[in-house]
């Protein structure tokens, strides 16, 4: 009789482990997806302050067609990337276009004190720096989750319940190196 009790004691313990360990892997990947969303609301406000911008600059420098542009199509680039690598690439794309803009804005001393054109610089600074942050706890909780799920022996329960391994959202060398400069 005492064998069964520690039989009916050891299935409870697996049983108990087992429930444990899925919801905590359910909680790592939940936690992962929010995270993602994050950066996405921040990616939108991003998307959603370039027009403006690009308008504002245009309005003095209306030779610049090639960079307004470039612009203009890394943007549509960013917006429509599938997957975490390639929505990696094109934001470094959409950056170094972004750089390219201020560059063309160094230019123009009346851009330079234009109010609105100081207002989306703050703005889409903020932007940045909230994006940065966006991205560093997502990855934190990519590696939260990944970790989670290649120990042993949780990754025997991963497996079997189908649990995927994320990317992580990084930005190019160049990218990292020279952020996007907003300030004149």
């Amino acid at each position: 009789m005492t064998i069964v009790w520690i039989l009916i004691a050891v299935a409870a313990l697996a049983i108990f482990w087992l429930w444990a360990t899925y919801n905590t892997l359910v909680r790592l990947k939940n936690q992962t997806q929010e995270a993602w969303s994050d950066i996405d609301v921040q990616l939108k406000r991003r998307y959603d302050l370039i027009p403006n911008l690009v308008n504002t600059v245009k309005g003095y420098a209306t030779h610049e067609r090639e960079i307004f542009e470039r612009v203009t199509q890394a943007r549509a680039a960013a917006m429509g990337a599938q997957g975490m690598a390639d929505k990696a690439k094109a934001e470094n794309m959409l950056t170094d276009t972004l750089k390219s803009l201020f560059a063309v804005a160094e230019n123009y001393p009346n851009l330079k004190a234009n109010e609105n054109f100081a207002k989306l610089q703050d703005e889409l600074s903020d932007t940045e720096n909230k994006i940065q942050a966006a991205r560093r706890f997502y990855n934190g909780n990519v590696r939260d989750l990944n970790t989670k799920m290649e120990t042993f022996p949780t990754n025997l329960i991963a497996t079997g319940f189908g649990f995927k391994k994320r990317e992580f959202f990084e930005l190019t060398e160049e990218a990292a190196k020279n952020p996007v400069e907003v300030k004149f």
